[in-house]
């Protein structure tokens, strides 16, 4: 991190959390964010369900919620990018205050509710894409559906053809009933639908599931039967959790998923559960807590083609994405493994 990238930060942590992250928005539109393009190497270099990454260090959902700064991101050192959510109409989201810094326990908490400008906007940016990046759009569905389920498939055949990979996301806190949808027979049935969708795409596109962390071990191997059965091309291993243990933060007690450090181990475990679960037959990308390259590379040890990112570049900045591309090199090329792919699952037990 630079030190015009320390000012920066320290005046945004100063802000009100949802204002701050408004005003990164705008800066890496505006070309005023870290630049250090492509980050990569023969050990980095990898690919996950058919996708060329430059490195398996991804931005996670959330982010970038409406595909505003596409130029920006792809310039970031990210191997890869998610937008979204996006649901098929716009919706506010629910009301402010929604997202809160917990600085003692670096995490955060959200409960924003998918707010969104909708497909029809965020198509249209994704239309007009840099070409030079793996894109994905994470899927979601209003919170006033009448059928959720089918709110997936539409956007996905409205946005399909402007994006790499899709994600199918059931496991966000902040949406009533949402999570019920990861039952087995629930799943299927919302998976089916997404599946049809994507067969009608001129270009057929990786779907990605997108699970809680606070799940069960028994919901673990359901989700891994359902997922294998379905024809997805991998799980994005966690989403944000409502466990709350450990924390101090005086903002400990709001309502949402929590985000962050504490996050990492819970989210690993599951992580690890899965990879077990399904024999290590599916592409699993790890999210949750990684804010270096060691966590980095524990995700990949436990199960993990790739990882993803979010809460720690609000404690760290946006270089974090090629400081931990660079880091995970370095450990690689230590441990003597050839590639990124080489790592993957050799210390799931440790988790299990």
């Amino acid at each position: 991190m630079n030190l015009i990238e320390t000012i920066g930060l320290r005046a945004l942590r100063g802000l009100d959390p949802e204002r701050a992250h408004g005003l990164a928005i705008k800066a890496l539109k505006a070309g005023l964010a870290p630049a250090p393009g492509p980050v990569t190497s023969q050990r980095l270099a990898t690919s996950v369900a058919g996708l060329p990454l430059p490195n398996p260090v991804g931005l996670a959902a959330g982010f970038d919620k409406n595909a505003e700064a596409l130029v920006g991101l792809s310039k970031s050192g990210f191997g890869f990018i998610e937008v979204g959510a996006a649901t098929p109409r716009p919706q506010p989201g629910n009301p402010k205050p929604r997202l809160f810094r917990l600085s003692e326990d670096a995490a955060a908490i959200n409960r924003f509710g998918f707010n969104n400008d909708g497909m029809d906007a965020i198509g249209a940016r994704l239309a007009d894409r840099p070409q030079n990046m793996i894109l994905g759009l994470n899927l979601g569905a209003n919170k006033d559906s009448d059928d959720r389920a089918a709110d997936f498939a539409d956007v996905l055949a409205h946005c399909g053809a402007h994006i790499d990979f899709a994600t199918v996301n059931v496991s966000s806190p902040n949406t009533e009933k949402l999570r019920d949808l990861q039952g087995p027979a629930a799943l299927s049935a919302l998976l089916s639908g997404v599946m049809s969708a994507r067969s009608g795409l001129a270009r057929p596109i990786p779907v990605f599931l997108k699970i809680a962390p606070d799940l069960s071990d028994a919901e673990i191997v359901e989700i891994a039967e359902v997922a294998m059965q379905s024809g997805v091309a991998g799980v994005i291993t966690t989403n944000t959790t409502l466990s709350r243990d450990g924390l101090t933060s005086r903002h400990a007690g709001e309502a949402g998923g929590l985000s962050g450090q504490p996050l990492f181990e819970r989210s690993t475990r599951v992580l690890a559960k899965l990879f077990s679960a399904t024999e290590g037959r599916l592409p699993l990308i790890g999210v949750g807590g990684v804010s270096d390259a060691e966590q980095a590379y524990a995700k990949l040890k436990a199960g993990a083609s790739a990882v993803q990112l979010y809460t720690a570049l609000v404690y760290k900045g946006l270089s974090l994405a090629s400081d931990i591309a660079e880091g995970l090199d370095a450990l690689l090329e230590r441990d003597g493994f050839g590639s990124a792919s080489d790592v993957v699952g050799t210390d799931t037990s440790r988790w299990l």
